[in-house]
């Protein structure tokens, strides 16, 4: 698998972002906004505008470019970003392991998108970033998570007493990893350079 476009279902699929899905990611946070409320930090209004989403965008591209995160959106089929996907704390060596977030436009929640697109991305990061384990974290009450996570070979590995501040405040977390392989460290960055 490459980091590319991947088809989910007849209509969506999930590819690299780019700084043109700020206007779109906007449209789809503010759309999402009170749905996505007892899952996420409380956010500054402009967040929600195109003018965040671009700085938000600039700040992953920069940090893909230095290999520390992998960002994806799932694109509808006009090319509208309604969700997002990330790989965030790349730690290659002896470690090889990441942290998974995402999150699905409401007008797409409930369709399986979540559990594909999630599958994808642990793809990509097995075979073409090399990692051995993904991390993911829920509030204790997101039940919907969980399962994505359960469905995509996640398992839990502990809780975390007032781990994130979540819509006001300091909320537990359940800790969920999935091992991607036992083989050999190697990876992108681990082979020697040609020449």
């Amino acid at each position: 698998m490459t980091t590319g476009n991947q088809l989910l279902d007849a209509e969506i699929r999930l590819r690299p972002a780019t700084m043109a899905d700020a206007a779109c990611l906007a449209d789809s946070l503010t759309r999402s906004r009170a749905y996505m409320q007892p899952w996420e930090p409380i956010r500054p209004d402009v967040f929600y505008t195109e003018k965040g989403q671009q700085e938000r965008l600039a700040g992953l591209l920069a940090d893909h470019e230095a290999g520390r995160v992998m960002p994806w959106v799932l694109a509808d089929a006009d090319d509208r970003a309604m969700g997002g996907f990330t790989l965030t704390n790349i730690v290659l060596g002896p470690f090889r392991s990441a942290s998974l977030g995402y999150w699905v436009d409401v007008a797409y929640a409930g369709r399986g998108l979540a559990t594909a697109a999630v599958a994808q991305v642990c793809a990509a990061a097995r075979d073409v970033l090399g990692l051995h384990r993904v991390e993911a974290s829920t509030l204790l009450d997101n039940a919907a998570s969980q399962r994505v996570l359960a469905k995509c070979g996640f398992e839990v590995i502990g809780m975390a007493p007032r781990y994130l501040h979540i819509n006001g405040q300091w909320r537990d977390h359940r800790l969920f990893q999935r091992i991607l392989h036992d083989g050999p460290v190697e990876g992108p960055a681990d082979r020697p350079s040609a020449g």
